[in-house]
Order: structure tokens, then sequence, then C-alpha cells
């Protein structure tokens, strides 16, 4: 019924699928893909019937194969593919549908263990989702009854199974194994499976827990005692929350994580205040009480640990606060309360509103840096008349100010942190925005003011480690994950004190001692670099304070004024001399990573050269050519060897070529994803010996550096493991491997992956379906968000008329595989294979400058055309290659999303 009558005569049964995969198999052999691409699109024209001789050539191809790329069935499902795009005829609908069921039930049976990377290709061909869920439900538990259960939770994510299947039965073996990755990934998008996960975890966060009662549950997995090592309430509580974090679940749904982390919240404090003696008493008590909160099983160990730390006394009067009964009382604790007279059963602490001193006293000004102004000069902001007079002063041209900011310890209990005061610090004033003031911390204006503080070229922002200051902005504000922040005019201090280090240049101080920088000093941080060029360091006694506490202590008040002020004396001394602390002129130009030592460079040239001399081509079955032969003393590569473009081989385009990073060249892969290859990244958490499996699995090339290297190159064929110079920056080593595997990327190969997930899949979504769906769930609340008008909807709906007769899908689309929008779920905004599109990621401030959006179906990931594409066009010249019609019509792009 799929005949191709030019190529059949009147009778013809057509080519015998056989017969057609033993002539594939001879150029496979030869690793001759241009001969078995001409063979392949000549044999399957003359199929009679395509879709069940491909089954039959499948069924008989053979398994892995030593040295190759990937298996030869899935080769022969890529040519198909790209067959049936210039035969839509061929199709499951021009069938009966008990014929076509049998199909599908035939390439089902193909999807096992051993040949993984047919999954997706087969279920888009053979339309495997339509399958009736019970029947696909079977084969999930017949892979599971084969110990796969990793490829039987990616399979069932692919077809959308999950609500059909038991969350415990899938993911209890995946956390035995340590592949929590794997787990997760199963139950994400289905918020009650996230729920039963992070749950399921929690209950393996008791003390009582038995991990040997849960394996005897899954007779037939096969888990070492000794690989138990991660099942454990430490780490498991940490998983817990940052499940909690990613899955925003309720931590009250998590109870015994919670717990843990309380208790080993509260042994820190015990620590700090008692052992260490660094937390003042009222700091101290603060914190307990955030800490024990309502646990009834807490407060009775605070009480047992004051017994241990500071005596009785204290112990009973927490002991009383908190009503503990007679019973659970520790030995002689009754009767010390009994005899406590009634003014001393209350915990006294200091009255915040009660009058301390601005000035401290002699021994602590002897000792640590003192703020340089008086008390009448700092001016707290807790309104808008306030802010108005902090911005007239603050964001003068031209002007330098000190940044810092303090927030609430949490001790891990609550992942996110939200700023409680900014200090702003300027010559002779001082500016607190009190952002737990009523209405103050949301207010519009209060967030331009943030917005155009740090967005201002013209003012100059000094700080200290400013990356987690703009983590809790952002977790304070959630618009600046909407539009991020623009940071202009910054000068972060850390990485001008990390230069100081660098360099090794001894201080001598005013202090009490001399110190060698980084080397025999008790401070640290801030504090060090301080103490180093001010001759004091900082008193951190408050820097654990209740910092939502209002009213703040003047000792809180000192504290917050002076670490905004010694940013301003610090680059004050650092600038008028910074050859003595060896610094450039322009302490700007200072970069976050301190320079590489010039003797050190060349030693290393002087390697490279050497190594470059020595060393020839190298064979590499696994990218579809081999060198000439070479003795086994010139086999493998060598780190930091660079390996000579092979001769006589032909190019492979980036899609090519199959690779797995081991988590240590995770920055490799994500430039090698960047530019087409096919990359899967192994995350920190896995063993080395998954980038093996993977590559006997699915024919990938392991990249790795130094020891692995030769552990995994004998557990993979000749030729599939490479090795990588670990000191080299990551753009350096892909271009590296490119030209060790001949790979020839093009502009158009250019994020033709999906940079989050690696699929090559995406949909094109124009600018009026994006906003309906924005607004939709949320994210676009007003008509005049993003300055997204009404002409500009009257002018999508042509766009989207023209757009379906001729789309303008971008440079990389003849390398990807474009969905149809009507595959998204209208109510859910969910792919088939289950991922939401992350709506959150997309700016409303873009909807006018862009007109259609690209989003990986298998993530979720939304992309749009930018200046992401100039930057990676100039990082990868050398390797690029250009044609002149390319050139012109990429600067043209270029220029546009520049403007953009």
């Amino acid at each position: 019924m799929w005949t191709d009558m030019s190529h059949t005569t009147p009778g013809s049964a057509g080519l015998d699928p056989a017969v057609l995969r033993d002539q594939l198999f001879e150029p496979w052999n030869r690793r001759d893909l241009q001969t078995l691409h001409l063979l392949a699109i000549q044999g399957f024209s003359k199929l009679s019937e395509p879709l069940v001789a491909l089954l039959t050539i499948l069924e008989g191809c053979p398994g892995k194969q030593k040295g190759r790329s990937h298996l030869f069935g899935h080769q022969i499902l890529i040519e198909f593919q790209k067959w049936m795009k210039e035969h839509p005829q061929v199709t499951l609908s021009a069938i009966s549908e008990q014929q076509a069921a049998s199909l599908q039930r035939r390439a089902l049976s193909l999807l096992t263990d051993s040949q993984p990377s047919f999954a997706d290709t087969l279920i888009d061909i053979y339309h495997l989702s339509s399958l009736d869920p019970a029947t696909l439900k079977l084969h999930i538990i017949r892979m599971q009854s084969l110990n796969c259960y990793k490829e039987a939770a990616a399979l069932s994510v692919k077809l959308n199974l999950q609500k059909e299947l038991n969350m415990e039965e899938m993911c209890v073996p995946l956390i035995l194994q340590n592949k929590l990755a794997s787990a997760e990934c199963f139950v994400t998008g289905h918020k009650h499976l996230e729920q039963q996960l992070v749950t399921l975890l929690d209950s393996w966060c008791h003390p009582n827990f038995s991990v040997e009662h849960v394996i005897k549950k899954f007779p037939r997995l096969s888990v070492a005692k000794q690989s138990m090592g991660h099942i454990q309430a430490k780490l498991l509580t940490k998983q817990v929350f940052r499940l909690v974090e990613k899955f925003n679940i309720d931590p009250g749904l998590c109870p015994r994580a919670l717990h843990k982390r309380r208790l080993d919240s509260l042994r820190f404090l015990m620590y700090k205040r008692f052992v260490e003696k660094g937390m003042t008493e009222d700091n101290w008590c603060d914190h307990v009480q955030y800490v024990v909160a309502d646990d009834p099983e807490l407060q009775i160990v605070l009480v047992e640990m004051l017994v241990k730390y500071d005596g009785l006394k204290k112990a009973s009067q927490w002991s009383l606060r908190y009503n503990i009964p007679r019973h659970r009382l520790p030995i002689g604790l009754w009767d010390t309360q009994q005899s406590l007279p009634p003014e001393l059963q209350q915990i006294h602490l200091t009255d915040p509103a009660q009058a301390e001193k601005w000035i401290p006293s002699q021994s602590h000004c002897e000792r640590f840096y003192q703020v340089p102004i008086t008390k009448d000069k700092v001016h707290f902001v807790d309104s808008q008349d306030a802010l108005q007079r902090c911005r007239n002063i603050v964001l003068k041209e031209g002007g330098v100010v000190g940044v810092d900011m303090e927030w609430q310890p949490t001790f891990g209990c609550i992942s996110t942190q939200r700023v409680a005061l900014i200090q702003i610090a300027v010559c002779e004033q001082v500016f607190l925005l009190d952002l737990c003031a009523s209405g103050f911390c949301q207010h519009p204006d209060t967030i331009s003011f943030i917005r155009t503080l740090f967005s201002q070229r013209n003012v100059l922002k000094l700080g200290y480690g400013m990356s987690g200051d703009v983590k809790c902005l952002v977790a304070t504000w959630q618009q600046f994950l909407e539009e991020p922040l623009k940071m202009e005019g910054m000068l972060d201090l850390l990485n001008v004190h990390k230069k100081i280090q660098h360099g090794k240049v001894k201080l001598t101080q005013n202090g009490p001692k001399e110190v060698l920088v980084g080397e025999d000093s008790a401070e640290k941080g801030l504090s060090l670099l301080v103490q180093q060029v001010l001759g004091k360091p900082l008193d951190k006694t408050e820097q654990m304070s209740n910092w939502e506490k209002r009213p703040l202590r003047i000792s809180q008040v000192r504290y917050a004024v002076a670490d905004a002020c010694c940013l301003l004396d610090v680059y004050s001394v650092l600038s008028r001399n910074p050859a003595y602390f060896g610094l450039p002129a322009d302490l700007c130009s200072v970069s976050s990573k301190p320079p590489e030592k010039s003797g050190d460079k060349r030693h290393k040239e002087k390697q490279f050269k050497q190594t470059k001399q020595t060393h020839g081509a190298e064979e590499c079955q696994g990218a579809q050519w081999v060198s000439p032969p070479r003795s086994e003393a010139e086999k493998g590569l060598l780190c930091g060897e660079k390996p000579q473009e092979p001769q006589n081989t032909p190019p492979l385009p980036p899609q090519q070529l199959r690779v797995v990073c081991d988590n240590m060249l995770q920055g490799l892969g994500r430039y090698l994803r960047c530019l087409g290859v096919d990359v899967v990244m192994l995350e920190n958490t896995d063993d080395h010996r998954e980038a093996a499996r993977l590559a006997q699995a699915e024919g990938r090339v392991i990249l790795t550096c130094g020891q692995p290297f030769q552990s995994l190159r004998s557990q993979v064929g000749e030729g599939c493991c490479l090795s990588l110079d670990c000191s080299e920056k990551a753009k350096d080593q892909a271009v590296r491997v490119l030209r060790h595997f001949n790979v020839h990327p093009t502009p158009r190969d250019i994020f033709s992956r999906c940079q989050a997930c690696n699929s090559d899949e995406y949909v094109a979504v124009p600018r009026k379906y994006m906003v309906r769906m924005l607004k939709e769930k949320g994210f676009l609340k007003h008509q005049g968000d993003g300055d997204y008008t009404h002409q500009q909807e009257e002018e999508d709906l042509s766009d989207i008329v023209t757009l379906s007769m001729t789309p303008e899908l971008p440079r990389y689309a003849p390398q990807c595989q474009w969905a149809p929008l009507s595959g998204l779920d209208p109510d859910t905004l969910t792919f088939p294979g289950g991922a939401p599109m992350q709506l959150h990621t997309v700016p409303p401030g873009l909807l006018p400058r862009i007109p259609l959006f690209y989003v990986c179906t298998r993530c979720g990931k939304v992309f749009w055309e930018g200046s992401h594409f100039g930057r990676v066009l100039s990082m990868f010249q050398e390797v690029l290659h250009v044609t002149d019609d390319d050139a012109e019509s990429f600067a043209a792009r270029v220029t546009a999303a520049q403007k953009n």
C-alpha cells in the first residue's frame, strides 16, 4: 500500500527487508556513511510496506559493537526518519487500526536497555504514546524485572506514564542505586508525585530508619551494602530541602528532615555561644527560639545541652520557659527550679530601647576598626520621603558608595534568605534601608531605586562577595527573576583581595601583629582585608544577629554601618598606592580570576610544544574515522597533548559526534552542546563508571581528564576515550576536541541543541501566543506590561498567517526537529513528554522586540534570538566553517540581535 511504483514492477512484493539490511550493513562496516545514506534512501523507496519492513530490519540488527559510535539499528532509524520527511504518505494512519496496533507492540518490544537510543525515534515513528496505557505499563514492569530501573523510568517519562505507575516501585530502586536524578526526572511536572518523593525521602531521615528493610522489598535489586553511603540522614536531609525548594513544596510535609536540620542548627548554636564564645547572649537567645520553635523534643534537647554547657541554673530558666514536664527533666533540674527565686526564673534579655552608647569601650576601639562617623550621620530609610532624600545623595554622578546587606540567618531551615537591611555608605553618611518596614520593601519606588542604583554606570558601587548579595536580592524581589538586575559600575573587593593574596604581598600592619596574606590569621573575608589594609579587623560579633527584629540594638546598627563604611576606607587606601599591594592602577580592571603567573605560562607553552612534536594523530573509531595505524605506545591521548587534525578523513557535522563528558568537564560539555554536538554530562554525584556505561549503551566517546582516564579506557572500545588537560580553559578544550575528531561546525549549528537538556526538538511560538500564555499563567498581569500594545497584537495576527505559509525559523532550523504547536497541552501548557513550558523565564520587557520564541519540547526552556549568537560566533571563529553567504547573512543577524 506504500509501494513506490517507479521502483517496482506489477506483482512485485517489493524489496526483501533482510536483503536491504545486508546491503546497508556492508557500508556500515566500512564506516562509509555517505554510501549507506544513498543505499538507504533508494532501498526504503523499494519496500512494499516500509513501516513493517523497518521493524523486521531492526529486529535482525546486531547489538553493541566494540568501538562504534552508535548501534547499526540506530543509524538505520536516523536514515528512515530522514526518508519519511520526503514521503509524508508513510504513516500509521494509512493502515488499519488492528495492523497499526500490531506494529506498535513490535516497536515497543525493541525499547529495552540494550537499545536505549531507539526510544525517541521509535516513539515518534510508531506513535507509541497512543498505545493502551495498560500495554505500556506492562512493558515498563517487564523492564524493571530485568533490573533496567533507570531505563524504565526514562521510558515512562517519554511515554508520559507517570500517573499510571507506582512512585515507590519506580523511584526506590533508583535512589538505592544512587540515581536520585532519574527519580527526580520521573516525578517532575506531577505535583502529587513530587510530594510523594519528598515525603518518601523525609521518612528515610528518621533515626530508626533501616535501609536493609527497604532492600528486602526489591529482591531482584542487586545493591552492595558498602555502596549505601548516600543513604544517611545528613545527606538525605540536604536532598529533601533541595527538592522542597525545587518543587516549591510546603516544608511542613517533611517534618523529620526539618527536625534533623533544626537539631544540627541547635548544636551549632551551642558551640558558637559556649565553646567559641563568638555570639552575644541576646543573639543566641533569638536564634535558639527560632530554631527550637514549638518542637517539644527540641525544647527538651535544648535543656539537656544547657545542663552540659552552662549548668543547672540556665537550664532551669529555659525548662520553665517551655514548661518541660517533670519526668522529662535531667537529674537535679527539678530541685534547682524550686530553689530559684521568682526574679531569676525568667530569662532577662537586653531591652533594645535601653540607652546604649554609640562609641564603644576603649578596649573595643583599640582592638577593632571603628565607624568613622557620628550617630547623627546614620539615616534610617523606611518611607518614600526618606528614600527620595537618599536617592538625591547616593545617585550623584561620579560618586563612590559602599553597599552591604544583612539578612536573618536561617541555619538551612529555609533555603532562600531575604534581605532585611541594605547599608549604603557615602562620604560621611550612611543610609540604612529598612526592608522590614511595613509597605516599604515591595513599594514600586523602592524596587525602582534598587534597579537604578545597581545599573548606574557613573556611580561606583563597592562590595565584598557581591554574588551572595545578589542572590538574596532575587529572593527578596521576585521581579528580578522576570527581568534580571542590570549590573553596571560594580567593583567587588573580594576579587581585589584575591589579587593581593595571589601576589603574596607581605603587609605590615598597625595592629597587634604582622600578617602574611592568607596565612596565620584568625580573621577571614572582609575582616581580614580590613585588617591588612587599615590595621584593625572588623568586630563580627553582631554578624549573626536577628536582623528582622525591630528596633535594632545600637551594637547592630554600629556593626551594619561599619561593614559599609570600611569598603570606602579600604578603596581609598588601595587607590592611593595600588602598586604597594601588587594591584594595577585601575582597580576596576581586576578580574574575578587571578592572572596566570608568567613563569607558569611559559612552562605550559614549552610543555605544549614538546607534546605536539612527540605525538601524532590518534586512532578514534568512535567518531566514524580511523587514522593510519600507530604503535601501541602512541595510542591514547595523553593529558595536555594537542591532537592533530586527521588526514584524508571526511569532515563530520557536529550532530554525528556523540560524547559523554565526565563530571569534571561540564564546562567543556556546555560549549560542545552549544555548537551542536550530542553531549551527555555526568552529574556531580555520578560515579565515573557511569560514563563507561553510557558509552557502551549509546555508542558515545568518553571525554575525561585526570586519573579516571586509565580505568575508563579499559572499559570501552579502542579510541573511544579521550583525556584532556584539566588546567585548560573549557573553550580551549572544546576547540581541541573538535579538531581531534575533524568536526566542522557551521554557524547554523550554534544553539541547534537545547543548552539545558541536549534535545534537538523545538516548537516555534509566535509572540501573540506567548503573550496569551503569560497572561493565563499570571506572569503578565497588566495590559501595559512590556509595553505590548493592541497595535502589535493586530500585527502579530498577520505575522501568524505569514508564519504558517513561510515560517521564518532561526538559522539552525535545518539542524533541528520542529514539533507542531498543537502538541502543547492548552490547559497545562506541557509537552507530550510531560515538561512544562518555563514561562517564568520570559521577561515581559522582551515582548515588544521578539516576534518569535523557540521552546525545547523536552525540558520546556524558552529561547529567543539575542546577542548570545554573536558572542559564540566570535569565540569559536577559528573552528567555524563560514561561507561568504553565511557571513553576510549572519552579520545582519548579529547586528539585529545587538539592537535587541
